[in-house]
């Protein structure tokens, strides 16, 4: 056996052991959620809760059994569970729970999709780019599942172990200078063909391009809370001038008042007294990110004279050197829990500043976990995109001008997606993700 072809079994193997230890991350998900909750919708735009426990079996089932020639043994699951409901979407589900099979019926078949998969995986290759997308889009409904479940009443589900919150010092708001330079965006495709696992990547991270920045300055850490309770306080939200046409519409239709995370503790909005975390209600914890929506993110950067910063200035700031990028802020180590907030290690924010192993070349903190981070550029094509042939609407069908790019990651965020070139993107007047924010000068 060639070295080449070593790699490649060993690169293989650890594509299975991925998603192996995926399921057993999803399925512990599940397990926090009491049985009488299993049927609730906690966002309206969702699905209820039972479709995504057939789901991430569903769309194994149906991405890998044409490859590995599969039958289908249960079609009506096969199409019931295969697509989730983008938040855009032409109106709001009205399914009832009756309308869904019982759970007992959606874990059986989770279960033989798990053991005829396996049992064909065992002894037949499928292509690893293949398998990277079954391992990945489950990653990335853990973290959609973690920020659906915040949304649920505290009685609805268990507490698990958590970690202590991180000693920390107070940090002070400043703006750090970024020099003008290059910012990579995306992969190229012929690093993708030499097949290393760490050069996977979605339909929208291809083709790489490089893009010339000029100098601008950048918060040196996330807008906390506290910084946001000014906002609100000074009377951020009935200041028309602040808000786009659409994002005033939205505000004023939905009657948002603050951040979707908080619990207001006066009728008018003027104040919050407690915040959501996974598992309990506590004081608006001021050092932490704030998590808002694009639209609240953008009201505060103009309130407060600056912008959101573009696709290429995070990359710069974040991966940029005085001579070159790195692979992530902090050079090219693979991500460990000194690094950030993420990985599944916590459930909820943390102070920002809290990890400075984790800064970038420049200095700027949390580029990395603890809130993905909005940015001011649409979500579009980068140059050479070509969409998947098997999945030609990961992308595309959200490339309508109507979604912004996030960057960075959250607590609920895995290592894998914490490379690079990945990019994360929502519409704007979506409140529920763990999604952060800083400004930029330029």
């Amino acid at each position: 056996m060639t070295g080449a072809v070593a790699i490649a079994e060993e690169q293989h193997r650890g594509l299975l052991d991925g998603i192996g230890a995926a399921r057993v991350g999803t399925d512990r998900l599940f397990d926090i959620l009491r049985q009488e909750a299993l049927y609730d919708r906690p966002i309206a735009e969702r699905h209820r809760i039972v479709f995504y426990i057939g789901h991430l079996e569903a769309f194994d089932r149906n991405l890998l059994a044409p490859g590995l020639g599969l039958e289908p043994f249960h079609p009506e699951f096969d199409r019931l569970f295969a697509f989730g409901i983008d938040p855009v979407g032409g109106g709001l589900p009205s399914d009832q729970p009756s309308d869904w099979p019982s759970v007992e019926e959606v874990r059986r078949y989770v279960r033989t999709v798990r053991d005829r998969l396996d049992e064909r995986l065992a002894r037949q290759a499928s292509p690893d780019q293949m398998l990277h997308v079954a391992l990945e889009h489950r990653l990335m409904h853990a973290e959609t599942l973690a920020y659906m479940f915040h949304q649920l009443p505290l009685d609805r589900k268990r507490v698990p172990a958590q970690a202590p919150q991180p000693q920390t010092q107070p940090v002070t708001p400043r703006m750090i200078d970024i020099p003008a330079g290059i910012a990579t965006l995306g992969l190229p495709h012929s690093k993708a063909s030499q097949g290393s696992r760490e050069a996977f990547g979605w339909d929208n991270e291809f083709e790489a391009q490089q893009v010339r920045v000029p100098a601008f300055a950048i918060d040196a850490y996330n807008v906390t809370n506290g910084q946001f309770l000014e906002f609100m306080r000074a009377g951020g939200y009935g200041e028309r001038s602040l808000w786009s046409e659409a994002g005033w519409n939205w505000i004023q239709s939905e009657q948002v008042r603050h951040p979707r995370f908080w619990i207001s503790s006066s009728n008018n909005g003027g104040d919050a007294g407690l915040y959501r975390t996974m598992f309990d209600e506590r004081p608006l914890p001021l050092d932490w990110p704030v998590y808002v929506s694009h639209a609240e993110a953008s009201a505060y950067a103009r309130w407060v004279g600056k912008a959101l910063p573009t696709e290429a200035q995070f990359h710069r700031a974040a991966y940029g050197t005085s001579n070159g990028e790195r692979d992530y802020p902090w050079d090219a180590e693979t991500p460990e829990a000194r690094h950030g907030n993420f990985d599944f290690h916590r459930w909820d924010p943390v102070p920002v500043g809290s990890y400075p192993s984790g800064r970038s070349a420049f200095g700027v903190e949390d580029l990395v976990g603890n809130g993905w981070e909005w940015t001011s550029s649409v979500f579009g094509p980068l140059p050479g995109f070509e969409a998947f042939t098997f999945y030609p609407g990961y992308s595309a069908n959200f490339f309508d001008g109507q979604h912004y790019v996030m960057k960075g990651g959250s607590s609920r965020t895995a290592a894998p997606l914490l490379r690079r070139s990945f990019r994360n993107w929502f519409q704007p007047h979506y409140p529920f993700v763990y999604a952060a924010f800083r400004c930029v000068e330029n």
